[in-house]
């Protein structure tokens, strides 16, 4: 259908070429920029606020969150909603106004109640992501206060604990492990619970509920309201359009004034010009193209309308999707009685499962579909729409045109110039016969989506929307029109399903078993992924499983109604009741129900080293929250600084014979290109190094993995970042031999790296003896381990500087800025005495910062170095996933031989580490593989371990290198003899427990005391605590009562081996009795500084003067500086923590011995001695108040053992594959901890990194090696809705241990080893679904009780073990009953 345009008449406009808009209530005028800079480019680097942050620039992960203020002239009030800014166009803000979390609150003028609820819920560690979360609960909050609800008590918003956890769901943390931030959100909250929030330093237990909320600092709406300024208000009256020849950004108020600018001499042939609503698009399409002109489609009203008329309603195609989802509620409310607006409503809670809040707020419904239609993206809203018969209008030339979605969709891909105006969504009705309704029919609507995580911000495997009109009579249900659209699944764009809707609606047979299996067979044949497409086994088994849901959901019992059995009573009960639950959301969701229950913390603080052992918040903890704390990016850029970035390798081994542009001249805007062939004389091509040696820099003539770094460019980081996406290596492969990219190619060609023996682990017993004992062997079962990627916030970044007398100062985000130092150094061939190192917080580490960030700051240091100009670099997310190596992948084959009673006497392991193709740290995993595994008394343990060398890049630690997988392993093992036995896993884990004696023998000298060790005890008080035994007996009820749901729960300990390394330490006492404080550890966010201060403090609190017992708040820990502190080693281990407090203890006894005859002297002048006319004294009396130390633990107190325990419970979906955690119990052995908050978010933390690495995280490669799994949109870490829904830990305080500092232990890796009991738990489920298949006469792929359970455990992975036919199956059991 055709027809001529008719335009509307617009609004008042003013039109400006000037861009004004306000940021934290500063005015900003701007009348030159590039369109193409982003508002997060332009907050960073042209005004002083830097708590946005870059953490993807894909929109992935929420650290750019900003909120974005705008006047409304429809609606004639202020709307604030989040944006991401990486993704936002700066022209695109004119008229509007944007706060920070610096505008919320600072130090300088007080902090919000958000930041200090953050600070003390301890909802902060490395605080990179800290101020996106602030910003996006304070969005909800200002939200929350427009909605027609009571007013809440003093203190308290309108916000409800569902919103505020939803308001964080597309924000990434990769610290926290999300319980204690959803406190700090929930705190806010008037429906919540006191008692169900976490530890805090507010209150403690016990405390009434009106005491509690006094004790949290005070929110009120009217004092802490959202900032739009008064010259913004000022010009409300009209819409403020930016039209700008010099900045080539257009917006055209009206349809016909877009006409005539798509076809004005502005926008000529060849003209490349971008149609502009949210610029979302981009963070999935990396977009390299440059436009020529921009043009903003959001002011044409027709394209920004909701009109409703008798046929629908129709959407303007630049509405966004929040808006969307906004007008369908309110239409469903109006109308909730009629069948169709349910649909509306279903429609809009499905809408809210794409992408996050933020980027719901930008993009477009017509951005959405037109990247379905254009790119074939993968829209859950186009299956939508698709299913509820959706049209769209489109705009082409002069021609306005109404076609259906299906239509729209099979159309060649529209060209920059069309224009999508509108989308018309129908009212529905079930079918009329002589004008009036069928009896006892209706309308039934579904949708679905199986994605990693469960509430959005992922996209699906497959996703599904159903709409059915049914009927029921005396024999049953009748379908008698029924559409079925499915989408994601490999294929270009949504489809109908049309051979299965024909054979459902014309049958003429009511539903039965018979029909449900042809319809089945059909669907199988129906949605075929594409050739390529990962999972498509799983894929087609969704689609199955879905369309069965759907049909199945029309009866109360398969047995009774889908076999055809005629119905009693009333003809229409069934279908009322299947009515019921499709609009039962309307109840359901007025309160939605809270992701996370109640979460209990069990903390033992202890006075006897006061301040040690309090919960103090951690330090710096608030001006993280407002982003004022200093991360290597947020350093202002000296003058004529240059930005870099590298150009990688594709190939995983070739001869580099060249790079080029396309052009014999550089990119546009890049001053150098800098490769090995740059390195000074004297200096050496080397970019890394460990006590195994140095690693390259750059790839000389010969890459040799994929992600190498071959040469650095340098200028502004966008046109470095363009150039190295431009640049086009030549390679030569010929008479090189192939790459060794598998661990089998590694052994077939004897590519191994040396261990030096005195880190090969030691063998304990006689193998071959316990094996001759065994009544039981199970020979060379092979597990398989995959990498994982370390998924810092902030990426690899340094800047280097040149200074005087040819020294070099370097900015970086490192945990070993001593080993950086020597590097540069050798580098450039200059002493070391010219280096200097500076690092004063990390955006999270795990490991990825130490050897890993060395190249990073060293290529800076030699550009500068060479071109004598400030370089910095700051990684995008992709080139540091391309880069970074990450975990070791393993090959584990083991032979194990048992008793019946499950003790085993002996176990073998064939294990070949991939260590990639420089040895890193590779030669110490042998030990650390073992040193886990050993956690059981396996009888004899004998073992053969290579570290492979193959063409990857080089793997590095991550947070537990080695231990995860050995205690994995060791898991595995007991799992596998347990199946075999037909016995618990329980009882045969508990048989093989460590006795002391039996510990001594595994582990030797580092078993410590008996006293110490305390597993046997966590284990049988975890299982008091946890309630393990009732619930084992109430899971194997549930699974008895439920087919497509099945649950398991595991209970897994672990003993985890830690080394003690040597750590400098200075403490200097200022006039004022101010304290400042240098050490070698790096503040990761793993709270070193914080326990260093409390060190500090109670060690000079020894001296014993008047107001020295708080000394707290007078200690600073300043930033790490390799020319001030020496032999700073590497913060790594969880040890660094303990350390660098030793250290600091020495150097204040140092100062408490000077200090002491001091104090006696003016006791004797005064009764009492002032801590501050002490100091005063001293410096007057030039006593030396500065003091340094290099702690070096005695050899029995090198090497240690931690304990813990934990036990999880999950459930899994048989249909989907998908995992939900329940449940968590942890308690886990920190000694005396020094300070058990910061001991207990260490814990949840690693649990959680855990979590990831056992059921989501695939770092995937192709097949040369070179990463695939390069985005926040292929990569999934944790997010707030799949951690455990309840969460409860221990920080058990075992109390006195010797050998340790002040009887702490180490918290910061081993809880992430805990996380194998959601592994565990999830391979019982599978478990019982899979004796559950075997019950209907299927076969299965091994045992039902022997199978592998693969790392990690995604929905695929689980689906296929649960059987990916199981629907086929079950449905013909019922058939041959």
């Amino acid at each position: 259908m055709e027809a001529e345009i008719v335009c509307t008449e617009p609004p008042p406009l003013s039109r400006n070429e000037t861009l004004v808009f306000a940021v934290n209530g500063k005015r900003f005028e701007i009348k030159d920029i590039d369109p193409s800079t982003t508002l997060l480019h332009f907050l960073r680097s042209q005004t002083p606020f830097k708590s946005v942050k870059l953490g993807c620039g894909e929109g992935g992960c929420g650290a750019c969150i900003v909120l974005l203020s705008k006047y409304d002239p429809v609606l004639k009030q202020v709307e604030h909603f989040t944006i991401s800014s990486c993704l936002t166009l700066i022209c695109s803000i004119n008229g509007c106004s944007i706060t920070t979390s610096e505008g919320l609150g600072n130090s300088k003028d007080g902090f919000h109640p958000i930041h200090q609820r953050f600070a003390g819920f301890h909802a902060s560690q490395c605080g990179f992501c800290t101020p996106g979360m602030c910003m996006s609960l304070f969005s909800a909050l200002v939200n929350a206060e427009e909605k027609q609800r009571p007013d809440p008590s003093p203190g308290i918003s309108k916000l409800t604990v569902s919103e505020a956890e939803k308001a964080i769901t597309g924000n990434l943390c990769r610290c926290t492990g999300y319980r204690p931030i959803a406190d700090a959100c929930k705190s806010f909250a008037y429906d919540v619970d006191m008692e169900d929030l976490g530890f805090n330093s507010f209150w403690r237990k016990g405390e009434t509920k009106e005491l509690k909320v006094s004790r949290l600092p005070s929110y009120s709406p009217k004092e802490h309201s959202c900032i739009y300024p008064q010259f913004l208000k000022d010009n409300v009256k009209s819409v403020m359009l930016l039209n700008s020849r010099r900045n080539s950004w257009y917006t055209p108020g009206t349809i016909q004034e877009l006409l005539s600018l798509l076809h004005s001499d502005v926008v000529q042939n060849g003209t490349k010009i971008k149609l502009v609503v949210g610029n979302t698009g981009t963070g999935y399409y990396k977009e390299a193209e440059i436009y020529d002109k921009y043009i903003d489609l959001r002011y044409i009203p027709d394209l920004s309308a909701v009109r409703r008329d008798n046929s629908g309603i129709e959407f303007g195609a630049a509405l966004s999707i929040s808006k969307v989802i906004f007008s369908l509620k309110e239409e469903q409310k109006l109308n909730s009685c009629l069948d169709g607006n349910m649909v509306f409503k279903k429609i809009a809670d499905h809408m809210e499962k794409v992408a996050s809040g933020f980027i719901r707020n930008s993009a477009s419904l017509g951005g959405n579909l037109v990247m379905a239609q254009r790119n074939y993206f993968a829209s859950d809203i186009t299956t939508l729409l698709l299913a509820v018969g959706s049209s769209v209008s489109i705009l082409e030339g002069h021609k306005h045109e109404k076609v259906t979605l299906e239509e729209f969709l099979s159309r060649p891909p529209l060209d920059s110039r069309t224009v999508l105006i509108s989308v018309h969504i129908p009212f529905l009705e079930p079918i009329r016969n002589n004008d009036s309704v069928e009896t006892n029919s209706g309308l039934l609507f579904e949708s679905y989506r199986a994605a990693a995580r469960p509430l959005g911000n992922a996209l699906p495997y497959l996703n599904a929307a159903f709409l059915a009109d049914v009927s029921c009579n005396k024999n049953g249900v009748l379908v008698n029109n029924i559409q079925l659209a499915f989408g994601a699944y490999g294929t270009r764009h949504a489809t109908r399903a049309r051979e299965v809707e024909e054979y459902l609606a014309g049958t003429g047979k009511t539903l039965s078993v018979g029909i449900l299996n042809k319809a089945v067979e059909l669907i199988k044949s129906s949605v075929i992924p594409e050739e390529g497409t990962s999972h498509a086994a799983y894929r087609s088994s969704l689609a199955v499983s879905y369309l069965f849901s759907f049909l199945f959901s029309f009866s109360n019992s398969v047995d009774y109604a889908i076999s055809g059995s005629p119905f009693d009573g009333n003809d229409g009960t069934l279908l009322e009741e299947a009515c019921k639950r499709n609009n039962d959301d309307d109840r359901s969701q007025i309160v939605r129900p809270p992701l996370l229950s109640s979460a209990n913390q069990v903390i033992e603080s202890s006075r006897e080293y006061y301040p040690i052992g309090e919960p103090i918040i951690k330090s710096g903890s608030a001006i993280q929250a407002s982003g004022e704390a200093v991360y290597v990016d947020d350093i202002p850029s000296p003058p004529n600084c240059l930005h870099g970035a590298f150009i990688n390798s594709t190939k995983p081994l070739a001869r580099v014979k060249g790079i080029s542009f396309g052009s014999d001249s550089l990119p546009n805007g890049v001053t150098a290109i800098i490769s090995f062939k740059d390195i000074p004389e004297g200096g050496e091509n080397v970019g890394s190094k460990t006590v195994f040696g140095f690693e390259p820099l750059f790839a000389d003539d010969l890459t040799r993995c994929a992600g190498e770094p071959i040469a650095f460019l340098a200028e502004t980081q966008k046109y470095a970042d363009a150039a190295a996406k431009m640049a086009m290596v030549d390679y030569d492969t010929k008479t090189i031999d192939p790459p060794i990219l598998t661990i089998q190619e590694a052994v077939d060609r004897a590519s191994f790296f040396d261990v030096p023996s005195f880190l090969y682990p030691e063998k304990v017993g006689d193998f071959l003896k316990g094996m001759a004992e065994a009544d039981h062997k199970i020979l060379s079962t092979e597990i398989k381990l995959n990498s994982q990627y370390y998924f810092y916030m902030e990426t690899q970044t340094a800047l280097a500087i040149p200074d005087e007398d040819n020294c070099m100062v370097i900015y970086s985000s490192i945990q070993c800025p001593e080993f950086l130092h020597s590097v540069v150094a050798k580098c450039l061939g200059i002493p070391e005495h010219n280096i200097r190192v500076i690092t004063r917080r990390v955006g999270g580490g795990f490991g990825g910062k130490a050897i890993k960030a060395m190249p990073v700051a060293t290529a800076c240091a030699l550009a500068a170095y060479k071109l004598r100009r400030p370089v910095r670099i700051y990684l995008d997310r992709k080139t540091d996933m391309i880069m970074a190596g990450g975990r070791h992948p393993m090959k584990i084959t083991y032979t194990v031989g048992f008793k019946s009673n499950g003790k085993i006497t002996a176990l073998h392991l064939d294990i070949l580490i991939n260590a990639g193709i420089n040895p890193d740290i590779s030669p110490v995993m042998p030990s650390s593989v073992v040193g886990a595994l050993k956690k059981y008394d396996w009888g004899a343990l004998s073992f053969d371990i290579k570290v492979c060398k193959t063409n990857h890049p080089s793997k590095s630690a991550m947070r537990a290198p080695g231990e995860v997988q050995g205690s994995f392993v060791a898991d595995a093992v007991i799992e596998n003899v347990a199946s075999v036995l037909s016995m618990e896993v329980d009882s045969v884990r508990k048989r093989n427990l460590h006795t002391y004696e039996s510990l001594k023998l595994f582990y030797g000298s580092v078993a410590g005391d008996s006293i110490e060790y305390t597993l046997p005890t966590i284990w049988d008080k975890l299982a008091r605590s946890s309630s393990y035994v009732d619930r084992i007996a109430m899971i194997e009820q549930f699974n008895g009562s439920h087919k497509w749901r099945k649950r398991g729960i595991s209970q897994v300990p672990i003993v985890h081996e830690v080394l003690v390394r040597p750590a400098p330490g200075k403490v200097s006492i200022l006039w004022d009795g101010s304290i400042v404080v240098e050490v070698g550890g790096i503040e990761l966010g793993q709270g070193l500084w914080t326990k260093v201060k409390q060190m500090t403090a109670y060690a000079l609190s020894t001296i014993q003067c008047d107001g020295s017992e708080n000394l707290v708040e007078k200690v600073r820990v300043i930033q790490s500086d390799t020319l001030s502190l020496v032999q700073g080693g590497f913060t790594s281990g969880s040890t660094t923590s303990e350390s660098s407090c030793e250290a600091v203890r020495l150097c204040c006894n140092i100062l408490v011995e000077r200090l002491a005859p001091l104090k006696k002297q003016l006791q004797e002048q005064m009764d009492s001695v002032n801590w501050d006319i002490l100091i005063l004294q001293a410096h007057l009396q030039d006593v030396n108040l500065a003091a340094s130390s290099y702690y070096v633990p005695e050899s029995s107190s090198v090497r240690y053992l931690n304990y813990g325990a934990a036990v999880s419970e999950v459930e899994v979906n048989i249909l989907t594959g998908e995992t939900r955690i329940l449940r968590s119990d942890i308690i886990y052995d920190c000694g005396q901890s020094m300070n058990p908050a910061v001991d207990l978010g260490q814990i949840e933390g690693a649990f959680v990194q855990g979590i990831g690495f056992f059921m989501l995280e695939e770092y995937l490669s192709n097949t040369e090696g070179l990463v695939v799994a390069d985005s926040t949109w292929t990569y999934k870490i944790p997010t707030i809705d799949t951690i455990p829904k309840q969460f409860n830990v221990e920080v058990l305080n075992s109390g006195c241990h010797k050998n340790r500092v002040l009887s702490s232990k180490a918290s910061g890796e081993p809880p992430l080893l805990l996380a194998a009991s959601v592994h565990c738990a999830t391979r019982a489920a599978i478990k019982e679904a899979r004796k559950q298949l075997k019950s209907w006469g299927s076969v299965v792929d091994g045992s039902d009780s022997t199978f592998q359970l693969e790392v990690p455990a995604t929905m695929p992975v689980v689906k296929k073990l649960c059987g990916l036919d199981t629907v086929e199956r079950y449905l013909q059991s019922l058939l041959t009953c």
